[in-house]
């Protein structure tokens, strides 16, 4: 039997696999529900993340990694091996894992990368950063001596990256990204509604109403809550104008980080960028007018690219499936 040879981009919010040879083979929340006592897990994926906020005692709900990195080493490494099982019926080891992380990674954290694809059964391990993956996932030369800038906005970081001849020139990465977004939500929620709602309901309004710049129709949804005065479940409304206020904090946070990498760039790299335009990948990308907001404040075009969610793992997937064409690209021990 061949060994199954992955692509992996284990994030924040979703993992997703890529098997070589196949394309795209599971797409999963990163959640893990467990019993805390005796750490066995329960449920991974979308029938964990359901259970979010509705275990009983003695059973948790969470997302092994936080800020793009693993933060429960334990349980991140079981939900890993365990979706890798689910994709392959006759399980065998994968001899090589191509795993992508966020470029502002330290050594500490890539060793544990290293170390949760190992004992996942791979025997060659070889990381990318997450913007490069990106900029490979929709189709840029990233050989060309030319400036191509990349922003990926995932759940726990937005990296934000000019690459040049293999190589990232100018990188940024702030830990602030889309779980920032939906936490922004639940604190004005709190704060100026009296009401606590659920991580699952702060994202659902993110994706419904969230905008970064105003809506030609703006829209008033329905929130149902906590009253954190009666305690009481209550029903409210919001419009899409007070949830772009509730957001605007972490969204200036993003964009002034796009304008401290075009500062540090080096001139004929931002001519390039101004003639070509900045890419814009990840579930980030999907708020609505964030492109335009960003163009506003840098003055430069930026292009949403097509299914920008599945980018960074169809990158990985590209340098799988040509290791020694990009071996370039990847990160050296």
């Amino acid at each position: 039997m061949l060994s199954n040879d992955l692509a992996i981009d284990l994030g924040t919010a979703n993992t997703l696999i890529y098997m070589k040879g196949k394309g795209i083979i599971l797409n999963q929340p990163s959640y893990v529900t467990y019993d805390i006592e005796t750490k066995k897990v329960l449920a991974i994926g979308e029938d964990a993340k359901i259970q979010e906020g509705r275990t009983p005692r003695g059973y948790e709900t969470i997302r092994p990694l936080k800020d793009g990195v693993i933060a429960d080493f334990e349980i991140a490494e079981k939900m890993l091996s365990m979706f890798i099982k689910q994709i392959s019926k006759n399980f065998v080891p994968a001899r090589k894992i191509v795993i992508c992380v966020p470029s502002g990674i330290t050594e500490v954290e890539k060793r544990a990368v290293r170390d949760t694809a190992e004992h996942a059964g791979a025997k060659e391990v070889f990381l990318i950063t997450e913007p490069m993956s990106a900029a490979i996932g929709i189709g840029l030369d990233v050989m060309e001596p030319v400036g191509n800038m990349i922003i990926d906005i995932g759940g726990g970081t937005t990296e934000i990256a000019v690459i040049s001849l293999s190589r990232i020139a100018t990188q940024k990465s702030i830990r602030v990204a889309g779980d920032e977004l939906t936490e922004s939500i639940r604190r004005y929620f709190k704060s100026f509604q009296n009401i606590d709602i659920g991580p699952r309901t702060a994202e659902k309004i993110k994706m419904e109403v969230g905008s970064a710049m105003p809506l030609a129709e703006e829209q008033i949804i329905q929130v149902k809550g906590r009253d954190l005065v009666s305690g009481l479940p209550k029903e409210t409304e919001i419009s899409s104008i007070e949830i772009r206020e509730a957001m605007e904090g972490t969204i200036k946070l993003m964009v002034e980080a796009v304008n401290v990498a075009l500062e540090s760039t080096a001139p004929e790299l931002a001519s390039d960028i101004l003639q070509r335009g900045i890419f814009l990948t990840g579930g980030g990308a999907l708020i609505k007018g964030l492109d335009q907001r960003i163009t506003v404040e840098t003055g430069v075009p930026v292009h949403v690219a097509e299914d920008p969610l599945t980018a960074v793992v169809r990158g990985t997937g590209k340098v799988l499936e040509e290791l020694e064409k990009y071996s370039k690209v990847t990160l050296r021990r």
